[in-house]
């Protein structure tokens, strides 16, 4: 299942004065923890209509990245890291896909094949859901969207993630959750203020 992901633009909060930050998609991976695995990039990509649980590609230098030539590939991992942050990330997906965005590497956004779907039995797992986070040894508190505005597979789709960093005082105590302030998918609000409670069980360490 190839995946493409053009990710545009980051803005921290940490910074005085919160400055646009491109993370660039170039041959290297410049931006990115290495190895990169089999992560390539193109300069167009459209569905593979003879097989749509992939995407077809031209290999170059074009700003998109593709999960690999059979769809599988490690998670990509920015080298700079982010607490406070509007994120922009813009994608494409085949047919069954499912993927996420890793906020600060433990919460997670949900990518996944759901056109037409009012309510996946499983909260959290639509596209555009906020992942269970995994507590006492089990998922708990995962958020559908209160409108599913994903686009069928083989479309590209955008996410707008406007999130909160956990707060900590000085001991190391924490004092505040983690919040998305508010996720936009394709032009459509699909969650404001939703507080996590803990990582999502496939996050990891930064």
């Amino acid at each position: 299942m190839t995946c493409l992901l053009l990710l545009t633009h980051i803005v921290t909060a940490e910074a005085p004065v919160p400055t646009w930050q491109t993370l660039p998609f170039d041959d290297q991976f410049s931006a990115w923890k290495q190895p990169s695995g089999a992560w390539y990039t193109t300069d167009t990509a459209s569905l593979d209509t003879g097989k749509n649980r992939f995407l077809q590609e031209n290999n170059g230098m074009g700003g998109i990245a593709v999960n690999g030539p059979e769809g599988k590939a490690p998670d990509l991992i920015s080298t700079a890291v982010y607490g406070d942050c509007e994120i922009h990330v813009e994608f494409m997906i085949a047919r069954k896909s499912n993927s996420g965005i890793y906020v600060m590497g433990e919460y997670e956004v949900q990518i996944y094949d759901s056109f037409g779907v009012a309510k996946h039995q499983y909260p959290g797992i639509e596209c555009g859901g906020i992942y269970p986070q995994w507590i006492a040894n089990r998922n708990q508190n995962g958020h559908s969207p209160i409108v599913n505005a994903a686009k069928p597979f083989g479309e590209w789709q955008s996410f707008d993630i406007v999130f909160q960093a956990p707060r900590f005082d000085d001991s190391g105590k924490k004092t505040a959750n983690a919040k998305f302030v508010k996720i936009i998918h394709n032009g459509k609000t699909i969650h404001e203020n939703v507080e996590v409670y803990g990582p999502t069980h496939g996050g990891f360490e930064l």
